[in-house]
């Protein structure tokens, strides 16, 4: 059941209701149209209810919960310096790292004009600052569970005034063995609280086991059930196994591509791939679970930088890669789930912009391409590689003029019959030495 407010037309953010503050932050960074699923989801959350939302990858999720939650905790946004003024009010739940980042980063936009704090903590990396910022105290805090607990544990974070819970990319949370975490959160939490769940793809079973901790939930839809983004046009190439690589490279020069998220299904497979790919001389690297978090920042901000030409990553890890105008997605290997094709093909044509997915499927792929194209509801057409355009024909030199041949001639007889040094001379015999 949806309320019939949350499908009035909105024009502006200011429409909906949101702080000056915030509409002024929102403004600054270039929006002024909320997307479909913030126009249904901030009226919502703004009226208290507990949502189950679905959109596709790219299309504001992330705002159509941060900014209603900052609009209602606006009220207790002050500029002490003591924590207990400063008690943590909303909790983002994200499944990864690169995630959790991307989502404290547009906390803190929306959040420039109001003296609200808000950090983010992850594992991978060491804990003292991240113990410190909770010690001065924050009230939005963004956390992967694992790394949430730790500092639970350790007493340097208390989640009894928690208003807001907001679980982000909520199927990963809860079918990716997350569950055990998150219950051992949620048991730390106040029972009355607003809860939202947002993600592209929802299952039947993962559905029922989130309305288990949500209070009469309404659900949001803005597309069709488990459909991708129709700015991406999605390609696939039937290509032998052993011919991938070439393959991948043949696309990226005949599309002449400045950049593109290379997708695989194994840490090891990303590895070995990225080191194939750079002993091709090609720019490129790899990011997945077991790099330290030093490594996979340091890769994604170079390629955000445009230094790197092709990301190779695992799903997990390419979960919260938010780069503006990606221009495509390579599947060098099909997802065995495919909800994660979704969520590959979803890292480009973001925000209305348009994307190119290409999947370079194998003979033995091709039940995963089936199961793909059944659950987006949609037939993929095959089609060739594309060809290469040919070289340029070599570039001969003009043939010399007569006068040019005649000079050159001359100076070269001149260098024959001229020699440079006198050293070179044959020695003069005195004439009394010359034989009568």
């Amino acid at each position: 059941m949806t309320e019939p407010s949350a499908l009035e037309a909105a024009i502006t953010f200011a429409e909906l209701k949101l702080a000056p503050e915030l509409v002024r932050a929102v403004s600054e960074l270039g929006y002024s149209v909320p997307t479909p699923i913030q126009k249904e989801a901030i009226p919502l959350v703004l009226a208290g209810r507990d949502l189950l939302a679905q959109a596709q990858t790219g299309t504001g999720k992330t705002a159509a919960f941060a900014l209603p939650l900052l609009h209602q905790i606006k009220p207790h946004a002050n500029t002490s310096t003591s924590p207990a003024r400063h008690p943590v009010r909303a909790l983002v739940l994200a499944p990864t790292r690169e995630l959790a980042i991307q989502v404290h980063e547009s906390v803190v936009a929306y959040a420039k004009h109001l003296p609200l704090r808000s950090t983010v903590v992850y594992g991978g990396v060491n804990m003292n600052e991240q113990e410190a910022a909770l010690r001065a105290g924050v009230e939005v805090l963004v956390a992967t569970p694992g790394r949430l607990l730790d500092h639970a544990g350790n007493k340097m974070t208390l989640l009894n005034q928690v208003q807001f819970l907001v679980l982000d990319e909520a199927d990963r949370m809860l079918d990716m063995g997350f569950l055990p975490d998150l219950k051992r959160i949620l048991a730390l939490l106040p029972k009355t609280r607003q809860t939202l769940l947002f993600s592209a793809t929802f299952d039947e079973p993962i559905t029922r086991l989130a309305n288990s901790f949500l209070r009469d939930p309404l659900k949001v839809e803005v597309a069709r059930k488990n459909t991708a983004a129709e700015t991406v046009e999605q390609v696939v190439h039937k290509v032998a196994e052993d011919d991938k690589i070439d393959a991948l490279i043949r696309v990226v020069r005949a599309r002449e591509l400045p950049q593109a998220l290379v997708f695989t299904r194994t840490k090891i497979a990303a590895d070995k791939l990225a080191r194939r790919l750079q002993r091709r001389g090609l720019e490129v690297a790899a990011i997945h679970g077991d790099k330290t978090q030093i490594d996979r920042l340091q890769a994604l901000e170079g390629f955000k930088q445009g230094k790197i030409k092709l990301l190779v990553a695992t799903d997990i890890a390419a979960r919260g890669i938010d780069i503006a105008e990606l221009p495509c997605v390579v599947n060098f290997e099909l997802p065995y789930s495919p909800e994660d094709y979704v969520h590959r093909i979803g890292r480009t044509g973001r925000a209305g912009a348009s994307g190119l997915a290409i999947s370079l499927v194998s003979s033995e792929e091709d039940k995963l391409l089936a199961g793909v194209e059944r659950f987006i509801s949609r037939d993929l057409a095959i089609t060739p590689l594309p060809s290469l355009a040919p070289p340029p024909p070599p570039v001969r030199a003009a043939a010399p003029t007569p006068a040019a041949v005649t000079a050159d001639a001359g100076y070269r007889r001149g260098r024959q019959t001229q020699p440079v040094c006198a050293l070179f001379l044959p020695p003069v015999k005195p004439e009394s030495e010359t034989p009568s």
